[in-house]
């Protein structure tokens, strides 16, 4: 036990050494480089805190929403209700086998259109919430079927209800073998939203894209592209951590 918290603690140091490095980096450009133009970015302040604060937006609002489509769609693949199983096992493989750029296009510029939804933020919401809901899918499906089966039978043995066993047993363990690759997944929806900018979504992705067009200043526009989105993720792995070392059990 005590070997794993300092494995976590070290990967918190090295996490923050990162983040000082990248904000050294920062600081130099910002300050000692005579070659970069950053006052010309610097007029466009209030642009990239919109386009990062519609990001932050848009990334929370796909988080609870692909988690209820993953989770829903988990439960009816673990179904023994064939329509309700391959329904699910149909859904995941199509949106797995397809990009993600791709289904944004076919959402809003035709299904989206033909259902009379003209909302580009809606429609961008749903299309990322339902790609990320397939892997979560997968995640927490793996998460549930890593737990052992003698103690489901323990479960039903002590008389406990297929929804008791489940909020008793499967999930508190399978939640701290699903962390780590959820919290990867969770991050992958706020960088993935950069792709809303092809329907028109002035996010930060679009937002650095429309300055570096104005100013023809590449290096200014993207590097606080790229922190906007490291201050974005970096609070998830950090979350992750947490919650890796609160639902760790001796086995």
């Amino acid at each position: 036990m005590e070997s794993r918290s300092t494995k976590t603690y070290f990967s918190f140091i090295l996490q923050l050494l990162g983040v000082a490095v990248a904000l050294t980096i920062f600081l130099y450009l910002l300050v000692f480089s005579h070659t970069l133009q950053w006052e010309k970015v610097w007029e466009y302040r209030a642009l990239f805190l919109k386009g990062w604060l519609l990001t932050l937006f848009l990334s929370v609002l796909s988080l609870m929403l692909s988690t209820c489509i993953g989770l829903v769609c988990a439960l009816m693949a673990a179904s023994k209700i064939p329509f309700l199983h391959y329904a699910a096992k149909i859904y995941v493989e199509i949106i797995r086998g397809t990009p993600l750029l791709v289904q944004i296009l076919l959402f809003y510029y035709v299904i989206a259109n033909a259902v009379g939804l003209q909302n580009r933020y809606v429609a961008g919401v749903i299309s990322l919430s339902i790609f990320s809901g397939a892997y979560i899918s997968e995640i927490i499906r793996s998460g549930v079927e890593s737990i052992s089966s003698t103690q489901l039978q323990a479960a039903r043995a002590i008389g406990l209800t297929g929804f008791q066993t489940y909020r008793f047993v499967i999930f508190p363990q399978a939640i701290r073998h699903v962390l780590p690759p959820l919290s990867g997944q969770f991050a992958s929806i706020i960088k993935d939203s950069s792709l809303l900018s092809i329907i028109g979504i002035s996010e930060l992705t679009n937002t650095a894209q429309q300055i570096n067009s104005a100013t023809y200043s590449t290096l200014e526009s993207f590097f606080p592209l790229a922190i906007g989105y490291l201050l974005l993720t970096l609070p998830l792995s950090l979350w992750s951590k947490y919650m890796e070392s609160k639902f760790r059990y001796e086995t």
